[in-house]
């Protein structure tokens, strides 16, 4: 038998604004929980017409966008773009330096683009590298049922119950699954050992923890787990009128200091010093930002 991790902390995810007139939810990057390495940042995004994050820079980190509905736009000053919808994935790697601008489609009937964006550290010796993308669509992401169909697993990075992840997208090693639980399921999905771990709840009322010591948790929040452990069990009460819904999350710990200022992620006060001078001198890796602005972000500058 594997040992199940117990929950460290629950915390609920407040609302807070970001960009231009969008709402995050800030599940990790808060006072409460400031970063588990190597996770920086996650936010829970709904992003209504009029609003999204027009160009901006960003250095030394990876972000990962997962949208759960909608559309979003993305372009950089490298001359990338593209569109992500639905269930779709994008990996950016900034490196030594990107500009770029994420927009939500405007969507004829008025609904929101929602997803999770997660910021990720990059080692040391990778911090300086060129800057990078990788899609992953919907149709892509290797799923499984367990426990007879109750439990539903999107296998986005990672390995759960016997299926792989279609490859690594991201430098940092990480595992992101989606995993949704009918009333009555149950799951023990293994972890590598030592890794960091933690939740965040989409929706319903998800039981983390095994035997006796387990903990309800709620829509809007995030469980962090204790380190030691195999495995994390998961499950939703029979008399529940709600399926569980979660992301769950786990990243090799980086023996590495973070000196983060806002989207600069580097490991001294001297190169965040360095990285706001480079930008704002268009050097250094930032030199295609001079003449550049988004043909997506236009529509945001009045």
């Amino acid at each position: 038998m594997s040992v199940s991790r117990a929950v460290h902390k629950a915390i609920l995810a407040k609302e807070v604004s970001e960009g231009v007139g969008a709402r995050v939810r800030r599940a990790i990057g808060t006072p409460q929980l400031r970063n588990i390495s190597p996770f920086l940042m996650l936010d829970h995004f709904s992003i209504k017409p009029g609003a999204g994050f027009p160009d901006h820079p960003h250095r030394g980190m990876e972000t990962i966008t997962y949208l759960l509905q909608g559309a979003v736009d993305h372009e950089d000053f490298a001359g990338n773009k593209g569109t992500i919808e639905s269930g779709d994935l994008q990996f950016m790697t900034a490196g030594r330096g990107i500009m770029h601008a994420e927009m939500p489609r405007q969507n004829i009937d008025g609904s929101a683009n929602v997803g999770l964006q997660l910021w990720v550290d990059l080692p040391e010796k990778l911090k300086a590298c060129e800057p990078r993308y990788r899609d992953l669509r919907a149709s892509e992401i290797p799923q499984v049922d367990v426990d007879g169909g109750k439990v539903h697993i999107k296998v986005i990075s990672g390995q759960s119950h016997g299926v792989d992840s279609v490859r690594d997208l991201a430098y940092t090693p990480v595992w992101i699954l989606d995993i949704e639980i009918k009333s009555g399921g149950k799951v023990e999905q293994s972890l590598p050992k030592g890794w960091n771990a933690l939740a965040y709840v989409l929706g319903g009322e998800t039981l983390f923890g095994a035997g006796g010591d387990q903990t309800a948790v709620a829509q809007y929040h995030s469980v962090v787990f204790e380190q030691a452990g195999e495995s994390v069990s998961a499950s939703v009460a029979a008399d529940a009128t709600e399926n569980g819904h979660f992301i769950l999350m786990a990243g090799l710990p980086l023996d590495q200091k973070v000196v983060q200022y806002g989207p600069f992620v580097l490991q001294s006060q001297e190169q965040v010093y360095e990285a706001l001078k480079d930008y704002q001198t268009y050097s250094n890796g930032f030199e295609r930002g001079r003449d550049w602005k988004s043909e997506i972000g236009k529509s945001m500058v009045h």
